[in-house]
């Protein structure tokens, strides 16, 4: 905090003798001077402004009242004046604005974060990149083709603790990496239905919040599953603005559990298993799910449960009732040869050896939009510890697993099983899915009520599915004009070319 406050007096200083950033040319070298935007912050948005404190100088949100409310509280508490903004257009024109932090719902964080890189400014972008694997890649092409520093919002790299946990199993501590398990074991209740369509409210720029996505009805209620308003935060459970749990908490997850296997690419094989069981909504993504990156050297399960473990606690608040794996709620659980390694936050790593005996802990740590604001002072995105290659990646696990849940059929219980015996890792998942799902009384032996997905092949140099029309559509989407997530890899391929 006293970081902050040296920070936001410098900061004044250098409002008060009219010091912007009008090109990179003439860009700050401290980190004092860094003038940034928020955009999107009704709810982890919120939490960037705190980490940003007086690096704040504009706030961007397509809802006027979440806006105003805003920049009233900060001028109230903080006596920090802000602009404000409905329309991130706008925003990106004004040139003492150097970099932008953004929070916004999923569908629309590749197109602001692409248009803010084409405008100069670096940026902060949060979990998941993407709506898609496509865009996430332009993403990734945009940051090297317009030379911006740009961070995915995934904090568990700037911990120490974790990159000490990563390099010590890699160096084979507890000898091979034999799999690498995450798990998004999280209460999601009901997000209710509605008999008629929803009805924006005034205050909330409807074009704009619908941005790139199908402009299609949806029927959920005006109150959200969290108490507030729609139609914030229950688009999470929409594949056309949302990845389920598996995009949503389940991203940081499968970030750590790739960056522990080592792997610096997408997966070749992915399949996935689930439903959307327990209650009847107006979701469309599973609240329960099993996906498999099978990685060569060793695979990558993650499993999703949105279910409490029995349905009695249903009523008594779901936090505290939700399954375990080896201790792992929200975590990752790395299994070596000789051990394995319990991740079960954002900063801290407990290895044991097979017989579950504590080997080595590891605690702590670190600021994740510090690191961000160091790396665009030097202007060097080498210094960053989630570059928007590696939270392109990450989010592409989770819609590689989505694409294959999508392209799948109801399937009786007996008849996957079958199919997936042969697997042993992947069949005991399974039958821990099945024994989660019988004790919330979901009845998985009588008709079909799970989606077997199918089992997909993808190049992971092209990024595209082998032999699979269906599957390479739901790489991308149909962007709603003028929207339109741009080709910035052909771009950068065509100015590498002539460069050469």
């Amino acid at each position: 905090m006293q970081r902050r406050q040296f920070i936001g007096t410098a900061i004044g200083a250098a409002a008060a003798a009219g010091m912007v950033w009008s090109s990179r040319a003439s860009a700050a070298s401290d980190v004092a001077d860094i003038r940034v935007a928020q955009i999107g912050f009704r709810g982890q948005g919120s939490g960037h402004i705190n980490n940003l404190g007086k690096h704040v100088v504009a706030l961007c949100d397509v809802d006027a009242d979440v806006l105003n409310n805003k920049a009233a509280e900060l001028k109230e508490k903080h006596n920090q004046t802000v602009d404000k903004f409905s329309d991130y257009r706008k925003l990106l024109e004004r040139k003492d604005i150097d970099a932008v932090s953004i929070a916004t719902p999923n569908h629309t964080h590749a197109l602001i974060a692409i248009a803010a890189a084409q405008a100069g400014k670096d940026v902060y972008v949060e979990k998941p990149v993407s709506n898609n694997i496509w865009e996430g890649r332009q993403l990734a092409a945009a940051a090297r083709r317009f030379d911006r520093v740009i961070q995915c919002g995934t904090q568990s790299r700037s911990s120490p603790s974790l990159k000490e946990a990563v390099a010590w199993v890699q160096k084979g501590e507890l000898g091979p990496i034999k799999y690498a398990l995450g798990t998004c074991y999280k209460g999601r209740p009901s997000i209710g239905k509605s008999e008629t369509a929803f009805k924006f409210p005034s205050t909330i720029d409807r074009d704009l919040w619908i941005g790139p996505a199908a402009d299609v009805a949806f029927y959920r209620p005006e109150k959200n599953s969290q108490g507030g308003k729609n139609p914030h935060y229950d688009w999470h459970w929409d594949f056309n603005t949302g990845a389920g749990d598996l995009g949503n908490q389940g991203i940081h997850q499968m970030d750590i559990a790739r960056w522990f296997l080592g792997e610096a690419g997408l997966a070749p094989r992915v399949f996935s298993v689930g439903g959307r069981v327990g209650y009847d909504d107006a979701g469309n993504t599973p609240n329960t799910q099993i996906v498999w990156q099978g990685y060569e050297k060793a695979p990558l399960l993650f499993e999703v449960r949105g279910l409490p473990r029995a349905k009695q606690f249903q009523a008594k608040g779901w936090g505290d009732n939700m399954d375990r794996f080896r201790g792992s709620g929200v975590g990752v659980v790395v299994q070596c040869e000789n051990g394995y390694v319990v991740i079960p936050s954002y900063s801290d790593a407990i290895a044991f050896d097979n017989k579950g005996e504590k080997v080595k802990e590891w605690h702590g740590g670190s600021g994740h939009h510090d690191n961000w604001l160091e790396a665009v002072a030097a202007h060097d995105a080498k210094k960053l510890n989630a570059e928007v290659l590696e939270g392109h990646l990450s989010s592409a696990l989770c819609h590689t697993g989505n694409v294959s849940y999508r392209l799948g059929a109801k399937t009786p219980t007996r008849e996957i099983a079958d199919q997936l015996a042969a697997n042993e890792l992947l069949s005991n998942s399974f039958e821990r899915m099945l024994g989660h799902l019988r004790a919330n009384d979901v009845d998985v032996d009588g008709d079909a009520v799970l989606t077997m997905g199918e089992w997909l092949t993808l190049d992971p140099e092209s990024e595209k599915f082998v032999d699979n029309d269906k599957a390479n559509e739901l790489r991308t989407r149909v962007y709603r004009k003028p929207f339109v997530v741009p080709d910035v890899e052909s771009e950068l391929a065509s100015q590498s070319a002539a460069a050469s």
